[in-house]
């Protein structure tokens, strides 16, 4: 046999494609496999976890279980169930000044509506984590928000 040759043995073309077909069929299980995220799972969220004041950094959020009227600064009352505000030296906004929002939790999926004097900007998000003291959300361009809960 020549030097840089190597020697599989008696295996024929139908050996060959079952051994491919059975490297496949175990790449794919194991790349599926390790698709499974490690955060909350979508009927492990309850949402009365989302309830209250949360902080990343400077920015806080608070969520409420019902809707109430707020007062816009132009006059107009609307119907808003959060608040979410930039405490920094930059933006020196407190809750009561907050930006007014509705938000809704549909399994993992939350979407929060900023209310404007003009205009509602959406935001989708996708909790990975909620729990009674650690709110975790992304976006779909990979922005990570870690919030902890504010007592």
């Amino acid at each position: 046999m020549p030097k840089n040759t190597i020697y599989y043995g008696d295996l024929n073309d139908e050996s060959m494609k079952k051994l491919l077909y059975i490297l496949f069929g175990l790449t794919l299980t194991i790349g599926l496999s390790a698709c499974g995220g490690t955060g909350t799972d979508v009927d492990d969220i309850n949402v009365t976890d989302l309830y209250g004041k949360w902080q990343e950094g400077t920015v806080f959020e608070r969520y409420y279980a019902q809707p109430f009227d707020h007062i816009l600064p132009n006059g107009d009352t609307v119907q808003v169930n959060g608040f979410t505000w930039d405490e920094s030296v930059e933006e020196d906004i407190h809750e009561d000044e907050a930006q007014p929002f509705n938000w809704s939790l549909t399994g993992s999926t939350l979407t929060i509506e900023h209310v404007t004097m003009s205009f509602i900007v959406p935001k989708v998000y996708t909790i990975t984590t909620l729990n009674s003291s650690e709110l975790v959300y992304n976006d779909d361009y990979g922005t990570v928000h870690h919030y902890s809960r504010v007592f």
